[in-house]
């Protein structure tokens, strides 16, 4: 069974779901508030349940500045390769960024900036999964599945709390 709750948050809606005691899915309203991108959309169940609860905890706790890093169970469902980089996300600490070029090195396939950038736009659980941490090689913003408005205010609160806790 999928369950799922919807949350504020300052960087708008955001709809969680759960699927097998896990978390399957953060995705972001588009245009209209109970719109949300979920092209994952498989039928759900509204209800908060102990991890969706859980989850809304720690990201309230993230966007107060308190939180660095998540402790909930995931469900990453993607293939082999796009799990690496998801992996290789959740490797970037709080607050520093680092490049598609890079996250391709440490995984080894130095040329598949392009392929990172692609596994990055299908990242499941964004914001616990930080996909908003990796950049341009020039340092520059580039795409985010919430806007670079989001991916902008996400850097933005980090660095404004990294030295703080």
């Amino acid at each position: 069974m999928r369950y799922t709750i919807q949350i504020e948050t300052p960087i708008g809606p955001l709809l969680l779901a759960e699927e097998n005691n896990a978390l399957a899915e953060i995705s972001f309203a588009v245009k209209e508030p109970k719109t949300f991108q979920a092209g994952r959309q498989a039928e759900s169940v509204e209800q908060e349940t102990p991890l969706l609860l859980e989850t809304k905890r720690q990201l309230e706790e993230y966007f107060a500045g308190t939180r660095r890093t998540f402790d909930i169970p995931l469900s990453m469902r993607g293939t082999s390769f796009q799990k690496q980089v998801w992996d290789q996300l959740l490797t970037v600490p709080y607050g520093e960024t680092t490049t598609y070029g890079e996250i391709a090195a440490n995984i080894g396939n130095p040329r598949a900036g392009r392929a990172v950038g692609m596994a990055n736009h299908h990242n499941p659980i964004p914001i616990i999964v930080p996909c908003h941490r990796v950049i341009g090689a020039d340092g520059r913003l580039t795409g985010y599945g919430g806007g670079l408005p989001i991916k902008e205010k996400l850097l933005e609160l980090e660095q404004k709390h990294r030295g703080t806790k």
